[in-house]
């Protein structure tokens, strides 16, 4: 069970989400609210898993709210207006939907959502000297060591997991993968690669070098990455 606070200005359509919200098995409604100011004083009380978000909003917007966070919850993008979803892309969110709603769309978002929160690749719980995750590939849970993974690429709604002999395609936000992986071994590298930080061969301000492979680097990324090789 998801538990859910919907923000819009729009009162109609604050309405109709959060009815979404109330009718859907998994998810439970525990707060509404007009602006994102009351938004984010609610959530000083508040267990939120899961923020449905307005972009255009008085005062503070959607995105000025999402920049106040340091961890953020889950957040499913509601608005009118498809070009959001470029700068939506920048926060991680879990979904975007377009108004008017239609519940396919939602049901979409919200599927993507309890895979996060439910861990459809979890750490194995006994650590071992190899450690290792599953991955829900295909429909098939499969285990993975870390040492074999190379890099993760995001595609589309999903995202590639590298290995040594085969790629897993993973429906899961490259926010919710990263967080999984141990922070000392794996590095997200740019907002579309996450990178086996045993596997880097070379870099320079653009690029970074696995086997013959040459990643994006983000500029904001070269000194964090030159720190944590060193450090390993």
């Amino acid at each position: 069970m998801l538990n859910c606070i919907t923000v819009d200005d729009s009162n109609i359509q604050l309405k109709v989400i959060s009815e979404l919200v109330r009718q859907h098995p998994s998810l439970k409604l525990v707060g509404s609210f007009t602006n994102a100011i009351e938004a984010r004083e609610g959530l000083k009380n508040l267990e939120v898993d899961l923020i449905f978000l307005d972009i255009e909003m008085p005062v503070v917007s959607g995105f000025d709210f999402l920049e106040t966070f340091k961890d953020i919850p889950q957040v499913i993008i509601v608005t009118s207006k498809k070009e959001y979803a470029f700068e939506a892309f920048k926060y991680d969110v879990t979904g975007f939907l377009n108004k008017p709603i239609d519940k396919d769309s939602f049901q979409k978002a919200i599927d993507r959502s309890l895979l996060f929160h439910e861990n459809v690749f979890n750490k194995e719980e006994d650590t071992t000297e190899d450690e290792t995750i599953f991955v829900k590939s295909n429909l098939v849970n499969k285990k993975v060591f870390l040492k074999d993974i190379k890099w993760i690429e995001a595609v589309g709604d999903y995202v590639k997991v590298v290995t040594n002999s085969e790629n897993h395609i993973v429906l899961s936000t490259m926010k919710a993968f990263v967080a999984k992986l141990p922070e000392e071994r794996f590095m997200r590298i740019h907002k579309s690669y996450i990178v086996n930080l045993e596997r880097v061969k070379r870099f320079n301000s653009k690029t970074v070098d696995i086997e013959d492979h040459k990643l994006p680097l983000s500029r904001t990324k070269k000194i964090k990455l030159f720190d944590m090789l060193n450090a390993n």
